[in-house]
């Protein structure tokens, strides 16, 4: 669609200015009203071919975990950007690829709403609903968590995907349209899969879990600055956000994990990490907010709330910047 010429050229939305930030606001706005796709969820499709792909090249070494990786990765991803190709000869199409692939990608709402119904069923003095819900938000061992344990592995769960689930989406959709949305999206459900460190995955999974590092460090950082930003939202402060996570964030075992935890730790101002149980082992997990109280049910749902106000916030920052961006590309066109 041409927006009129400047000088001998055309600009259009196919330069990645209005129709990008038009497929992140529609896809964050599919995302708060629908929720997750109910039938047929794209990520989780993905996530069965995935599996299939694994069971036919699994070997227990790191190059048999790298080719499985790039196959896994490399078909979704070369796919939309055939149809990104075409979407860019039709008017408003890009737009709509990008919102449904965003849409699709995005699951910032349902995480909320899976962390309030914890906080709600932590409230009751018998835990059977809370350790049954926890899975929903995490890997851990539900039935060797006592309430304020449960209610961290909430908190902890929240913070982490608000950067993985939502604002990393939106990252790499503003960056590469709806094939940087659908490769990050891969990368952080191989790195789910089999990014773990398990007997099975140590070395298999060692591409996957590299590769989500790199694709999620920058969405883990603007996640950090945002949830400092938003603190006073949920009564908390900003700078003890920016304080724990300067302090204690590197101590954690995962670069990106920690910025966020650490983030959440400090604006609620409660303590984080500890003995974390997992079916393949425990992990002790270094304090995060040291001096800060242990959590209860109304902090999960405070970290329900900064996570929906941390991913408009990211949305709105994507969209000042592509917009910034598309001006100085219209500028610099009228240039003779």
């Amino acid at each position: 669609m041409s927006l009129g010429r400047v000088g001998h050229r055309r600009v259009r939305w196919a330069d990645g200015g209005p129709d990008t930030i038009a497929g992140l606001v529609l896809g964050l706005a599919l995302d708060r009203v629908l929720g997750d796709p109910q039938r047929l969820h794209p990520v989780a499709g993905f996530g069965r071919a995935a599996g299939a792909l694994e069971r036919l090249t699994y070997r227990d070494s790191r190059w048999a975990g790298a080719l499985f990786w790039v196959v896994a990765v490399g078909a979704p991803v070369a796919a939309t950007a055939a149809l990104d190709r075409a979407a860019r000869t039709v008017p408003f199409a890009r737009a709509g690829l990008t919102a449904a692939t965003v849409w699709a990608a995005t699951g910032g709402t349902t995480l909320a709403r899976v962390g309030v119904d914890l906080a709600d069923d932590l409230e009751d003095p018998d835990l059977t609903a809370a350790r049954r819900r926890l899975p929903m938000l995490c890997g851990r061992l539900p039935d060797q968590l006592d309430r304020p344990a449960l209610a961290r592995a909430g908190i902890e769960s929240v913070a982490e995907n608000t950067a993985d689930a939502a604002v990393g989406v939106v990252v790499w959709g503003a960056i590469l349209g709806a094939p940087g949305v659908v490769a990050y999206r891969a990368v952080n459900t191989l790195d789910a899969m089999v990014g773990h460190r398990s007997e099975r995955y140590g070395r298999f999974g060692w591409a996957a879990a590299r590769a989500d590092d790199v694709l999620g460090y920058p969405a883990a950082r603007l996640t950090g600055v945002l949830a400092a930003l938003r603190a006073r939202v949920v009564g908390g402060s900003g700078a003890a956000a920016l304080r724990v996570w300067r302090a204690d964030a590197a101590a954690h075992p995962s670069p990106n994990a920690g910025v966020c935890e650490a983030a959440w730790a400090g604006a609620l101002d409660i303590s984080l990490g500890g003995p974390t149980p997992y079916r393949y082992g425990t992990q002790l997990r270094p304090v995060l907010g040291a001096g800060g109280r242990d959590p209860g049910p109304d902090d999960v749902r405070r970290a329900a709330t900064l996570s929906l106000r941390v991913q408009e916030a990211a949305v709105l920052a994507a969209a000042v910047a592509l917009g910034a961006v598309y001006g100085v590309r219209r500028i610099q066109r009228r240039r003779p």
